[in-house]
């Protein structure tokens, strides 16, 4: 039986961030992001408008070369890292869940493409990393226990912030289920934390309801947070210098890992 092609969504909700030590520091901030089926996509590309675009300038675009090893086709990358990792069982939907390009610019801290099989169960989650000095980093779940609502685990190897050794371990859980506050649409959660030798140090997530990509979608997104991706670096480096006012370590870059995927 053919599978029926899903709809592109845009999610709009929140960033959260918590340090526990040394010293407490959270932040917390209305967001949007793109949750694209890339499968269906290839297969029937989505109606375009001046508010939402693919691989061109608009007021919100996704553009391929943002993904990956910067190619044209971001699926086909994606397709291929599985396959080179042995995961031969992803033939269902591909959901990219990302940022968008706003009047052409994004800086994506963190991209999460979840790979179903033909039964809507997950096969592999990728989380693809990118920090403020231009590398990149992916880690790969995948095994018997994914699923949502499951923690899993992946070592930390790339350095994301000064202020963070790369040590110790992440925990994922991803959750996928009806908003209770919107009739008709699915809320969706990422969550990841940072375990070190003494135990929860960072916490984070972003969550939001999930709306169908239209013009009048995207451009409620776009005025909710103007300049959405302009504020994600300033925000960064704003939090940077509070962290350094309160005298939290700072740790020096290390080296990129030897390899770009950590299972």
């Amino acid at each position: 039986m053919a599978r029926s092609p899903s709809t592109p969504l845009i999610g709009i909700g929140h960033v959260w961030h918590r340090r526990l030590r040394p010293v407490t520091h959270a932040l917390r901030y209305r967001s949007y992001f793109l949750m694209l089926p890339l499968r269906s996509l290839r297969e029937q590309p989505a109606a375009e408008s001046f508010a939402w675009r693919r691989n061109r300038f608009g007021l919100l675009s996704f553009h391929d070369r943002d993904h990956g090893v910067g190619g044209p086709d971001a699926l086909a990358w994606f397709e291929e890292l599985l396959h080179a990792e042995g995961i031969h069982d992803a033939d269902g939907e591909v959901w990219l869940h990302t940022l968008p390009r706003v009047l052409g610019y994004a800086f994506k801290p963190v991209s999460f493409w979840y790979a179903h099989r033909a039964d809507g169960s997950l096969a592999a989650v990728l989380a693809e990393v990118n920090n403020t000095f231009g590398e990149r980093h992916c880690y790969l779940l995948s095994g018997p226990t994914l699923r949502w609502g499951v923690e899993l685990q992946a070592n930390k190897v790339f350095h994301v912030s000064p202020f963070c050794q790369v040590s110790g371990h992440y925990t994922f859980r991803f959750d996928r289920s009806l908003s209770p506050r919107q009739a008709g649409c699915e809320h969706t959660i990422a969550r990841v934390d940072l375990h070190d030798d003494a135990g929860p140090l960072l916490q984070t997530s972003v969550s939001g309801t999930l709306y169908p990509l239209d013009s009048a979608t995207a451009l409620r997104a776009f005025w909710s947070v103007p300049l959405m991706t302009f504020g994600v670096v300033a925000r960064i480096h704003w939090h940077a210098l509070r962290l350094l006012l309160k005298r939290v370590p700072f740790f020096s870059k290390p080296g990129a890992p030897e390899r770009s995927v950590t299972r």
